[in-house]
């Protein structure tokens, strides 16, 4: 079975961190909310507090097919402040597993330095100057290891890839048709 971590922080942006662990999980992934804080309960960028699992120290060693980053202004900025995060990226890159960043959190990946030359991103339009490549106008980009999602609104979709990523195209469609939603469809 896949496993996948999800690193939440204050200010995380909470529909792209709670709808990829909804997805997920529903896609049988075990599943891993991460606080990267003192406290278990991370407040999100519009005020909703989510309980994480475990704390990342106790976790940051521990193989995951994928590591997923929410986006969100201020989450961004504090994934980014953690060098225990920014270690776990680049181990992730080195190992070959999966590495999953959406909204303003691409600029996380760039900033680590884990994205190759040639590989195509999307990310939240205001965030493209914080990158070290253009980025594609798209909701989700899969390329190679890593997959990248817009905004908030492409927070479904993201999911759905990274399920399709972690398990097959048949589960990620089953899961789309359960959640009766037509993301996959355009």
């Amino acid at each position: 079975m896949s496993r996948a971590l999800v690193l939440l922080a204050p200010g995380f942006e909470e529909i792209e961190a709670l709808s990829v662990v909804d997805i997920l999980r529903r896609g049988g992934v075990t599943t891993v909310m991460a606080a990267v804080a003192p406290t278990l309960e991370i407040v999100g960028a519009h005020g909703i507090c989510v309980k994480a699992d475990v704390p990342f120290e106790d976790v940051e060693e521990e193989e995951f097919d994928a590591l997923v980053l929410p986006g969100g202004g201020e989450g961004t900025a504090n994934l980014k402040a953690s060098d225990a995060v920014i270690e776990r990226l680049r181990r992730q890159k080195e190992e070959g597993r999966l590495i999953c960043a959406i909204c303003a959190a691409p600029t996380i990946l760039s900033y680590a330095g884990v994205l190759d030359p040639d590989q195509h991103v999307t990310c939240y339009p205001t965030c493209i100057m914080d990158l070290d490549r253009k980025a594609a106008s798209v909701p989700v980009v899969a390329d190679g290891n890593v997959i990248t999602g817009q905004a908030p609104g492409a927070a479904m979709l993201f999911g759905l890839v990274i399920l399709h990523a972690l398990a097959n195209e048949a589960l990620m469609h089953r899961v789309a048709r359960e959640l009766v939603t037509d993301v996959l469809e355009h």
